[in-house]
């Protein structure tokens, strides 16, 4: 690889490589360690295409949600099934991962800044800014720099626009894969809004059992699905669906309160 070469957004690969390596080393023990990642269908990344992927999740917190998937994938990429163990996978990560992200976000401090340069694409959001409602035109280039992004690799987004759950789905998602049809890709994540900050930088409880899920690709008819069916298929995919919303049975939060017990234990004899 040229020291100079550089991705469609004007990166420079060597640079971007060396900091995907100094955070991966910097956050693993924050997945396994400090608290524990129980990841499943990981199988299903090392099978993707190398280009025209689209990632669709539930979001917990602004950061560590996509750290997260970086540790996966490149983990999967080496050989690894549901594991993250031996952070050595993170030597050689895929160049060509991006994430969305809002503009405000990443411009808030320097550390966001930073981390932009892994592989943000940052867009407007049309209905929040700064903390409020607000009522704004799409700018057509954000829809063009995710048509980009897909074209050069691999794209996770959060279609809710917000780590709030259960909150609707935003309509420019299934607006994009009918536009450039990509591989759609669920993820379901839990366990991060309880380890994390709402920012995803400070551990806010160890312990934890996080849980990320990774699913078979959406079947989508891009031609004649209409933008709420795709907004639907999302909606039930990434268990966002206001059907998902119950009462959790007392004896299953007993035996996640257990489950979370026993991990404690065995962090203290490791």
């Amino acid at each position: 690889m040229g020291l100079l070469k550089k991705n469609p957004f004007g990166h420079i690969l060597f640079l971007k490589k060396w900091l995907i390596r100094l955070f991966g080393l910097m956050t693993h023990r924050r997945y396994r360690g400090f608290n524990e990642l129980n990841i499943e269908g990981s199988e299903i990344i090392k099978n993707l295409p190398e280009t025209g992927v689209l990632f669709v999740s539930n979001h917990q917190t602004y950061f560590a949600d996509v750290v997260a998937m970086f540790h996966v994938f490149n983990a999967s990429l080496s050989g690894r099934v549901d594991s993250i163990k031996n952070v050595g996978y993170i030597w050689q990560p895929k160049l060509n991962i991006y994430y969305v992200a809002a503009k405000e976000t990443m411009k808030a401090g320097l550390l966001a800044r930073i981390l932009a340069y892994a592989g943000a694409i940052k867009v407007e959001r049309t209905w929040r800014s700064k903390g409020q409602d607000v009522k704004r035109k799409v700018n057509p280039d954000d829809s063009k720099n995710v048509g980009v992004a897909l074209d050069d690799g691999w794209v996770i987004t959060f279609p809710q626009g917000t780590t709030t759950p259960f909150k609707p789905i935003r309509k420019g998602t299934a607006h994009i894969i009918k536009q450039y049809k990509p591989i759609v890709v669920p993820i379901v994540i839990d366990g991060f809004r309880r380890s994390f900050d709402k920012k995803g930088l400070r551990i806010k409880k160890r312990g934890i059992l996080q849980s990320f899920q990774v699913k078979e690709p959406l079947e989508i008819d891009y031609e004649n699905d209409s933008v709420e069916e795709i907004v639907g298929k999302i909606e039930y995919a990434i268990e966002q669906h206001s059907s998902f919303l119950k009462v959790i049975p007392m004896e299953e939060l007993e035996e996640i309160e257990h489950l979370n017990e026993k991990r404690r234990y065995s962090y203290k004899e490791e």
